[in-house]
């Protein structure tokens, strides 16, 4: 397809997680403000642009997928995230079906570097450099520095307003606490690419709450590679413990849930505020990725099925309906199999709500990669199912439990000819964890707080009856 060079349409494919959203919302603030159109994905565009996932080996061929099926419409296609971020030139080199491969640090300048695509000229592509080198090694020593270095999601115009645009109508929206992770887990290669831990000052991350909820948000969902060091570059690890109540309290702002704790850094203060503030959900995303202490050791990890069972003990002695959801690896290198029945002794007792199971695989730059005792992949694959197995059973016995109790339902799909009214709950993240459809969601709108009887579960799902729909706070007023 064939454009004149000051055309400025287009298209913005997402992939990926809920910081990858936010980060997409940045970029279409940024594009807008520079005069671009944003359109649809399917319909005519001059550039498509693909923030790209690149966690794992399956969201990077669906990454390559994706910007290979945006070549086929004839348009210009531009590929940044994580992906971009992380090969850079060698993913250029690999796929030149794309125009341009930018990094975070083309950010600022993105519209400028659209014109240089749709007017055929060439525009270099990003170099990668391990982000962690960028900003000082000591954390309290970085909010200065961090000025000087391009962190997706924390950008703001004159005026204190974030550098945001929505890009749907949700009820629910992601909402940065901090950008990069200082942990050194031997699997990961995100610190790498996303850099070194940086909080966002509290005063950003309240005013764009407010600036939320003006859009009609209700949930706040907030996001970072690792949220139990949200304010330890800031000098205060009991930031969040402070944040939490503050951003409960925005007007229009129904409920606050927060992902990624680390288990080894969720110290009681912060399970208290998570578990009994009042807009705050009880609701614990604890990433305890195994439970047998030699594999948690070699994964550069901390923990062990007793310490974690004794945080979920804390958990539920402060709010015993709590919704707890976690992700393990299995088939990582010399992993025994008796370190698999350890896991499965854990996932019996721990009574999780939602549990994601991963086969490991090796990551280019981790240090799990060099490691010996690596398992083949039939090996990988067969614990996969039989943890899968263990774990479809344990949260469906979970979901059960829960039948006689109310809940509290956010709706994010309304009954038409074809779906059913749905929405999820205190306990349930939306997408990941499961979700409550409506028995009879007759009268009820996407965006709805209601108030509803669970009568059924279906595996993790909820079969819900509505009692009463909850009005919302004023927005602009404090809760």
């Amino acid at each position: 397809m064939s454009t004149p060079a000051d055309s400025r349409r287009v298209a913005l494919v997402t992939l990926g997680c809920s910081r990858n959203e936010v980060d997409s919302e940045e970029l279409a603030g940024r594009l807008t403000a520079d005069g671009w159109e944003l359109v649809d994905p399917d319909g005519p565009a001059d550039v498509v642009l693909v923030n790209t996932c690149g966690f794992v080996e399956s969201a990077k061929q669906d990454s390559v997928d994706t910007l290979l099926a945006a070549a086929d419409t004839g348009a210009k296609v531009v590929a940044v995230g994580c992906m971009a971020e992380r090969y850079g030139a060698e993913l250029a080199e690999h796929l030149p079906e794309a125009d341009a491969v930018l990094g975070f640090d083309h950010y600022p300048t993105l519209g400028e570097r659209l014109t240089d695509v749709v007017a055929g000229r060439r525009v270099e592509s990003h170099q990668p450099v391990d982000r962690r080198t960028l900003l000082p090694i000591t954390p309290v020593q970085r909010p200065t520095a961090a000025e000087q270095v391009s962190l997706p999601g924390h950008a703001w115009l004159p005026g204190a307003r974030p550098l945001r645009r929505r890009l749907d109508d949700s009820p629910l929206a992601p909402l940065k606490l901090a950008s990069g992770c200082d942990r050194r887990c031997s699997f990961c290669a995100i610190p790498s690419f996303r850099g070194a831990f940086v909080s966002r000052p509290a005063e950003e991350i309240l005013g764009e709450a407010a600036w939320l909820a003006e859009q009609g948000v209700r949930e706040l969902f907030l996001v970072s590679e690792n949220s139990t060091s949200y304010g330890k570059d800031l000098g205060d690890m009991r930031a969040l413990e402070r944040l939490l109540p503050q951003l409960a309290a925005v007007g229009g702002i129904d409920r606050v849930r927060v992902s990624y704790l680390q288990p080894a850094e969720t110290r009681p203060g912060l399970v208290r505020a998570i578990a009994t503030t009042p807009g705050v959900v009880p609701y614990f995303d604890l990433s305890f990725q195994h439970a047998s202490e030699p594999v948690l050791r070699r994964m550069r990890r901390f923990g062990s099925t007793e310490s974690f069972l004794a945080l979920l003990e804390q958990v539920r002695q402060l709010a015993p309906r709590a919704g707890v959801r976690s992700n393990v690896i299995v088939g990582f290198p010399g992993e025994t199999e008796e370190d698999v029945a350890e896991l499965e002794r854990f996932l019996a007792a721990a009574k999780l709500d939602a549990v994601g199971v991963f086969g490991y695989s090796d990551e280019d730059g981790t240090e799990a990669a060099g490691f010996d005792g690596k398992h083949d992949p039939d090996t990988v694959a067969e614990r996969v199912a039989r943890i899968s197995a263990l774990v479809d059973e344990v949260t469906a016995r979970r979901a059960e439990e829960r039948v006689g109790e109310e809940v509290e339902v956010l709706v994010g799909q309304a009954a038409d000819e074809d779906d059913d009214c749905s929405g999820w709950a205190e306990h349930q993240a939306p997408e990941v964890d499961g979700e409550c459809v409506f028995a009879d969601g007759a009268g009820i709108a996407v965006g709805d707080l209601v108030r509803a009887r669970v009568v059924a579960a279906e595996g993790v799902d909820l079969v819900v009856e509505p009692v009463e729909v909850l009005p919302r706070t004023r927005v602009g007023a404090e809760a």
